[in-house]
């Protein structure tokens, strides 16, 4: 009977008392919000700890929303908020280069299978190793445009940060990746494709599904309950 309702109006429900209605909820976004959290943090363990801590968040934080955005914008947003509270925690004790290479070998893609071919895994692994070294407010930009395909204006709702910030973010991401993957490219060579607010389906520069700092750190959402 749930099946017919809106995001909204499962979250009014919750709100009203109804007991099931979250979990169609989490049931519906689960699978996006993983990916992102594993693409953005690069371990399954701390992806699962930070989606958990965000569920929470909104399960308890759900009488907040006001419907000023829909409401898998909203649940991502809390959703990388707690990532990116992980990963800043993460960069303090940063273990030795052995033990993120171990990590790194997990990162097959959320839904591809151990038997996809060895060559695209490879592939994949050092693109993955490549973004690891991004500042995180710049990985979680390239996660969700490049790698999870939204819209520039609609990662930067997700983001609560200007459009402009999004694709600063992505362009400076993009410039730091290019010298480690240009070996990836076809040819050898080239530049990254310039930003034109949707992302690329195949790309160059960064995975096709994941110092200086930038302005406006991410705002809005999230934290733990």
């Amino acid at each position: 009977m749930r099946d017919g309702l809106s995001d909204a109006d499962l979250l009014s429900r919750h709100v009203a008392g109804d007991p099931d209605a979250f979990g169609e909820i989490v049931r519906r976004h689960r699978d996006r919000l993983w990916a992102v959290a594993l693409r953005t943090l690069g371990d399954r363990e701390e992806a699962a700890d930070a989606v958990q801590d965000a569920l929470v968040s909104a399960y308890r934080a759900a009488h907040t929303f006001r419907g000023q955005s829909a409401v898998t914008t909203w649940l991502h947003r809390i959703t990388v908020n707690a990532c990116l509270d992980r990963a800043r925690k993460a960069a303090s004790r940063r273990t030795a280069p052995l033990a993120e290479t171990e990590r790194l070998e997990q990162l097959i893609e959320p839904h591809e299978s151990a038997a996809a071919p060895a060559e695209r895994g490879d592939l994949h692994r050092e693109l993955l190793q490549a973004l690891s070294t991004l500042p995180p407010d710049q990985r979680a930009a390239l996660v969700l445009v490049d790698m999870q395909g939204y819209p520039v204006a609609e990662a930067a709702e997700v983001l609560d940060v200007p459009v402009g910030t999004v694709k600063s973010r992505c362009a400076r991401g993009r410039a730091r990746l290019l010298p480690i993957l240009t070996h990836l490219r076809p040819g050898g060579g080239g530049s990254p494709p310039s930003d034109g607010g949707r992302n690329r389906t195949q790309g160059a520069s960064v995975p096709p599904p994941a110092g200086q700092s930038d302005a406006d750190p991410v705002k809005g959402g999230g934290g733990r309950a």
